[in-house]
């Protein structure tokens, strides 16, 4: 591969990887502002504590998948051998998990029930004929 290819796909990775730290550390500082605003307009702690972990995975999430984006071009694009594939491969499972587990932990139930909670307002229609 060209050098300069390589050096691009270098700072491609390492511009998403920042991006994915950023878009941690700022959602961390954005949700902790948040759950100590809660506590001096004196919402209930338990309450404004669930609010700094959903407001928190929220943040959590779109940086993982940066993070993961960024590990699968270095793996593939820069770096494709064996061993960095394999390491590839944990590194997404680990994240996937997270990714997964916090998803559940946000929401409050698997992703596949995601529609059981939803009332449905279909009108039944009447086929009778009087």
């Amino acid at each position: 591969m060209d050098d300069w290819f390589q050096q691009a796909l270098r700072l491609t990775t390492r511009v998403i990887e920042v991006g994915g730290i950023a878009v941690i550390v700022l959602g961390t500082l954005g949700a902790t502002i948040a759950v100590l605003w809660q506590v001096l307009q004196g919402r209930r702690s338990e309450d404004a504590f669930n609010l700094y972990r959903s407001n928190l995975g929220r943040a959590i999430l779109p940086g993982l998948e940066f993070l993961v984006a960024a590990d699968i071009i270095n793996t593939v694009a820069i770096e494709p051998s064996l061993q960095s594939l394999l390491i590839l491969g944990g590194i997404v499972l680990i994240r996937t998990f997270l990714s997964f587990s916090l998803e559940v932990e946000i929401e409050g139930r698997w992703p596949w029930d995601r529609h059981k909670g939803e009332r449905s307002f279909a009108v039944p229609v009447n086929t009778q004929r009087d």
